[in-house]
């Protein structure tokens, strides 16, 4: 079993993982806000208005959904967008689903499952950053050049 996992070492790295994570977990966002550009936000507007909370907040959808996914995926202002990221899925959390924190599913998983994946691995991103394979570190790379 060593062997295989030393093999494993060499051949996968934590820069692939970092890029698969960026992409998958960004990428799937795209379509939720692709769909809330296509199809509009009154959805949203409602539950923010009905939080109390001025109608125009319901516009910042699209930069969590839209712009700061794609950034994320280029690998660029990495840290600030997936920041930025988690906080639209702390939003939609308290806005969409605060009365089913505790709440299960028909599956068993907790009903906010969606939303706190997101949430979760964009604090990861946040933390372990874009990586060897991101537009961030071919900035930095030309800034220390300079």
């Amino acid at each position: 079993m060593r062997c295989c996992e030393n093999k494993l070492s060499y051949i996968l790295n934590e820069e692939i993982g970092k890029l698969i994570l960026r992409v998958s977990i960004a990428g799937l966002m795209l379509f939720h806000g692709i769909a809330k550009f296509l199809n509009g936000i009154d959805g949203i507007k409602f539950l923010v208005t009905q939080a109390g909370l001025p109608e125009f907040f319901a516009y910042g959808v699209y930069l969590g959904e839209i712009l700061f996914p794609i950034l994320i995926i280029l690998g660029l202002f990495t840290r600030i967008s997936s920041l930025f990221f988690a906080l639209t899925m702390v939003f939609a959390i308290f806005l969409a689903h605060s009365t089913d924190l505790f709440v299960l599913g028909k599956t068993g998983g907790p009903v906010i499952e969606l939303p706190l994946l997101y949430l979760l691995a964009s604090v990861s991103i946040m933390f372990i950053g874009a990586g060897k394979y991101s537009l961030d570190a071919k900035c930095n790379k030309s800034c220390k050049n300079n």
